[in-house]
């Protein structure tokens, strides 16, 4: 590494500039998104929000109590993960949880998750914390995909739902050719994922306690009830008179839908709104209600968090090598 070759004080002066390159950025991006909306004028939503009654101090209470179960959930899960290979504590997993999400903002997909994680461990124990947040990442995708399959199949029973059955059978044909050809290439080992190969993966998994799978898997459950919940309680709020059975199908759907849809994460917001305009419009929710209630899912659980965790990128310290962590 060239940072090798540095002296101490040099090495501490692209530390502190890595760290405020990282916050600034993610400020930002942050800003850029809220002020440069083609989809949502910045004015439109603050004169949406202030025009609103229903909007009061116990409703934004409330949502915010949501917002720090959510994380609160995630923060566990971490912990969970991480204690199979060592114990860390609950400061620990917070500080490691927010700070990732910050670092990752404005990455696509949130790949920088994976990195910003690592970081805060010495080399030996850099790669399986990185499969360990694979796990993780899996185990909610897996809980959006379940109930996200289960809404699709009740929306289209529900709804004149417009699909091109066609473009599905492609899809799911390319997806079905990844899976064979991930599947041979694990086999062959030609198939890896920075330097894990996904035999190494899949064996990595299948090793890992089955008591931390299990309770990794319900916090997932528990995550996906809440911040679904929240985005129910919204459609409340900005009175949409929907049933909540009727509303968790569109919510479902979208987040499945949104969710296979590669992206910069900072543009999460837009893909989000994008899917839940076309679904909402289907059940009659107009298109400004939906934005404003997706921006507010994304400010809520995204934006808020990370500000959160810009104190532990900026306090953040590379842990040493004589160190257990």
């Amino acid at each position: 590494m060239l940072l090798g070759t540095l002296s101490y004080k040099t090495k501490q002066f692209f530390v502190v500039l890595i760290k405020l390159s990282i916050v600034v950025g993610a400020f930002y991006f942050i800003y850029k998104k809220l002020t440069d909306n083609e989809y949502l004028d910045f004015n439109d939503f603050t004169r949406f929000l202030s025009e609103n009654k229903s909007f009061s101090v116990k409703n934004i209470t409330f949502l915010i109590i949501l917002s720090v179960f959510n994380w609160f959930f995630e923060i566990v899960k971490w912990k969970t993960l991480v204690d199979s290979i060592k114990r860390i504590s609950f400061k620990n997993a917070l500080e490691q949880t927010l700070g990732s999400l910050t670092a990752s903002l404005i990455t696509p997909n949130r790949i920088g998750e994976y990195g910003a994680k690592a970081a805060y461990y010495t080399k030996a124990f850099r790669n399986r914390i990185a499969l360990l947040n694979l796990v993780g990442n899996m185990m909610q995708m897996t809980v959006t995909v379940l109930f996200g399959i289960a809404g699709l199949i009740f929306f289209k029973l529900n709804y004149n739902l417009d699909i091109n059955y066609l473009k599905v059978s492609r899809f799911l044909f390319i997806i079905l050719l990844v899976v064979v050809l991930s599947f041979f290439g694990a086999k062959h080992k030609t198939f890896n994922i920075k330097g894990n190969t996904l035999q190494k993966i899949i064996h990595f998994i299948v090793y890992l306690p089955k008591t931390v799978l299990v309770k990794g898997f319900l916090l997932s459950v528990i995550r996906y009830a809440i911040f679904s919940f929240q985005f129910y309680f919204l459609l409340t709020i900005f009175g949409v008179n929907v049933h909540y059975s009727n509303a968790m199908i569109v919510i479902t759907s979208m987040y499945l839908l949104a969710s296979i849809i590669p992206s910069i994460f900072i543009f999460d917001v837009v893909i989000k709104g994008s899917v839940a305009v076309y679904l909402f419009s289907i059940v009659g929710v107009n298109e400004l209600t939906i934005l404003c209630i997706v921006t507010l899912m994304w400010l809520l659980n995204f934006v808020i968090p990370s500000v959160f965790g810009s104190y532990y990128v900026l306090n953040f310290n590379p842990p040493k090598n004589t160190s257990n962590t």
